[in-house]
């Protein structure tokens, strides 16, 4: 479905023009998976700077294996998404516990390990062990589907299981790296979900899309209502900012009320009420610590609420 042609035109071009980014210099497969990992819902410029560092702090599977939750987190900061890191961690404390601290190569036993999908076993067999091994983020699906299927708005053309089939087809045997490379940086460049540019595209003569799609995106952005809600007052930048207000505060914690008056002042478009809520389902997923202190010690409640006085507890980023 995807010809020989076309293959060769992606690949020659990836090799041409492709961003250099750190994850793509090196085969260290530790490495790849951190990078894996932070490129989660994440662009690659946010991430290059968080990467370096991260390594630099966290060098070996070891080492990340053995940090504390709460370093690990703090070391995550400004990413997003911090359960990311606290998976990632788990995944390297069973890799030293499973495999001696060596990263596995085979997807299959990279998708035991916990935390692993398909898409992250496969890119880091493929750019660690450089397999030919098919996989699919967003950006990959994308791609093949307007290549080898055709437009992908309004909908799809196929189911997911199709879109895999022909994904694993398209594979060109001895060139699974650059090849997948290939893929993610036409999704991320040029082929973008909101935006074509065909013109430029290094495989638009075989593309089935072409011609269709700019003018499909363009009237879905002109057909598309409903107001977006702003990311300062969504559930996720709340809790982002609650992740951030322990990193500064380090042990001991903070109160609840102490919390709620450091995000009145750092982040007024948090909603306060939903606060506890936050706190609670941060606790419940291991982000965040409730440390009770001794029966007796009391803090007026915040005044949000009118409820009456509580035992005082510290929430606190996980020491263990």
């Amino acid at each position: 479905m995807v010809p020989s042609e076309a293959q060769d035109a992606l690949c020659d071009w990836y090799t041409r023009t492709a961003r250099r980014l750190p994850w793509r210099e090196t085969r260290d497969p530790y490495a790849i998976l951190v990078s894996e990992i932070m490129l989660q819902q994440t662009q690659a410029e946010r991430v290059v700077p968080k990467y370096e560092a991260f390594l630099q702090q966290f060098p070996t599977v070891a080492s990340l294996a053995a940090a504390s939750p709460a370093e690990v987190i703090r070391a995550w900061a400004g990413l997003g998404y911090n359960r990311r890191a606290l998976n990632l961690q788990r995944t390297c404390a069973a890799i030293a516990e499973r495999h001696g601290g060596v990263v596995p190569s085979s997807v299959e036993e990279l998708q035991a390990l916990p935390g692993i999908g398909p898409y992250t076993a496969g890119a880091v067999a493929c750019f660690a062990y450089e397999q030919d091994v098919a996989f699919a983020d967003v950006n990959i699906r994308r791609v093949i589907h307007r290549v080898a299927v055709g437009p992908d708005v309004p909908q799809r053309l196929v189911s997911e299981r199709e879109l895999e089939t022909i994904a694993q087809a398209a594979l060109p045997p001895g060139c699974g790296y650059v090849w997948n490379q290939g893929l993610m940086e036409l999704g991320a460049t040029l082929c973008k979900a909101r935006s074509a540019a065909c013109q430029s595209c290094p495989v638009r003569r075989w593309c089935r899309a072409t011609g269709q799609i700019q003018t499909l995106l363009a009237g879905l952005s002109r057909s598309a209502n409903g107001e977006r809600v702003p990311f300062e007052r969504t559930s996720r930048f709340a809790r982002g900012r609650i992740i951030e207000a322990l990193r500064v505060a380090d042990d001991p914690g903070l109160t609840e009320a102490e919390l709620l008056r450091w995000l009145e002042a750092m982040s007024p478009t948090v909603d306060l009420q939903q606060v506890p809520a936050h706190l609670q389902a941060l606790v419940r997923e291991g982000m965040v610590e409730a440390v009770d202190h001794p029966v007796g010690v009391f803090e007026e409640s915040p005044s949000y609420d009118g409820t009456t006085p509580r035992r005082r507890v510290r929430y606190r980023l996980p020491v263990s």
